[in-house]
């Protein structure tokens, strides 16, 4: 198999000069979805496309297509992509990454004289981030049907502003179609966590995304006077959700390595600091990479907080949120990355996505995969998420050459 590189000088100078759009002052970024700042850093990504080729595009959820023809461009195109929108104090690589490996691809293609018989696009996903409108990755999912367009139009942001509302605004929305067919889509991504790095490896050939369930959790005790009221005679719903939180914890080593749980928002109705709680509402999310195994631990957290509640005289609701099932990514698609990170000699492993990405959406709608590279001490969603500019590249190398295997095809 015959290798190609990137330009890793090149793909680092595009990744620090979209940084530049939205800058915080820790080092971070700022681009809210369909926020004037998202709008700045796609149009810069979008002059970049215009000198290498490219035509653009835009579809009514304001997702962004940029596409070079093919020999035959009657064909679906091989897809790669990510995102541009970042947290309120995020990184410079989350879903960026994807987005600018995607358009180094393109470059380094025409640098190598090489000719695609299909077409190539480059997508950017309108939200992935949820930061600004929920839910996350709305743009993926209304382009492949599991979110009615309508739905993601009318989300507002915390100022009352609709997707809509801002579409206008930023005038990124289009005509093409939702579901339109693709021949492939590859995603290039930081991998979010620490596996790669404590593993000393470069590159993930990412197999699939652990399952996801989200549950809201309503406990209701009896409020009243801290002071007045014995300890024997209370029902007192926080100390309630800390024993239910303490039992949550050990059904992880129940289920470990491969399960997590964690709850991640808990709030006290009209608290005060000398009133014992009466309800408390909380969130869990678990994850596990086998859908059985998620179906257990939601099973035996129902049961686990159930008895919590009866033997302190509380009333509990759980409520299932959303379910996200366990999506593995499609094996000619994993296939051709191997093939390439083993050709270019890169030290790898196979690993399963602990996030979601628009990848997740986008393999119930063509053949898909993902391909990680590591992020220093495992930070995202933080001003001071980094990544090594070697493996920056090396990742990049690991895309160009999955994508012209599939190419080729």
């Amino acid at each position: 198999m015959n290798v190609f590189n990137c330009n890793g000088e090149r793909l680092w100078s595009s990744l620090m000069d979209m940084a530049q759009v939205g800058a915080t002052e820790k080092g971070g970024n700022c681009r809210l979805a369909l926020s004037s700042e998202d709008k700045a850093g796609r149009e810069l990504f979008m002059s970049w496309c215009k000198e290498a080729g490219m035509s653009l595009a835009f579809d009514a959820i304001g997702n962004l297509f940029a596409r070079l023809p093919g020999a035959d461009d009657s064909l679906p195109p091989v897809v790669m992509g990510s995102h541009l929108d970042t947290q309120p104090k995020g990184g410079r690589f989350d879903g960026i990454y994807g987005v600018l490996s995607g358009l180094e691809v393109v470059r380094c293609l025409a640098e190598q004289g090489l000719k695609n018989k299909r077409p190539i696009e480059i997508a950017v996903w309108t939200n992935e981030e949820g930061a600004r409108f929920t839910p996350a990755m709305f743009g993926s999912a209304v382009f492949t049907g599991t979110l009615p367009l309508q739905t993601a139009l009318d989300a507002r942001d915390a100022d009352g502003i609709s997707v809509a509302q801002a579409l206008d605004s930023t005038a990124h929305v289009g005509e093409l179609p939702f579901n339109r067919p693709f021949d492939a889509y590859f995603e290039a991504h930081i991998e979010q966590g620490p596996i790669l790095e404590d593993n000393g490896l470069p590159v993930g050939v990412v197999t699939g995304g652990q399952a996801i369930c989200w549950l809201d959790i309503n406990v209701t005790g009896m409020s009243a006077h801290a002071g007045t009221t014995p300890m024997d005679l209370r029902r007192d719903a926080f100390f309630g959700v800390a024993d239910m939180a303490a039992r949550l914890e050990s059904l992880a080593d129940d289920f470990a390595p491969k399960g997590l749980v964690t709850i991640g928002q808990v709030n006290i109705a009209k608290s005060s600091r000398n009133t014992i709680a009466g309800q408390v509402s909380f969130t869990v999310d678990l994850r596990h990479h086998d859908d059985a195994q998620i179906a257990l631990m939601e099973q035996q957290v129902r049961a686990r907080f159930k008895h919590v509640a009866q033997t302190r005289g509380l009333t509990l609701t759980i409520n299932r949120h959303w379910l996200s099932p366990a999506t593995p990514f499609d094996a000619d698609c994993v296939g051709a990355v191997r093939r390439a990170v083993e050709a270019l000699g890169y030290p790898h492993q196979d690993i399963v996505s602990g996030a979601g990405h628009d990848a997740i959406l986008l393999a119930r709608h063509c053949p898909t995969t993902l391909i990680f590279i590591p992020c220093i001490g495992g930070l995202s969603h933080n001003e001071a998420e980094d990544v090594i500019p070697e493996d920056a590249r090396k990742g990049c190398d690991v895309l160009l050459n999955a994508v012209i295997e599939r190419l080729q095809r």
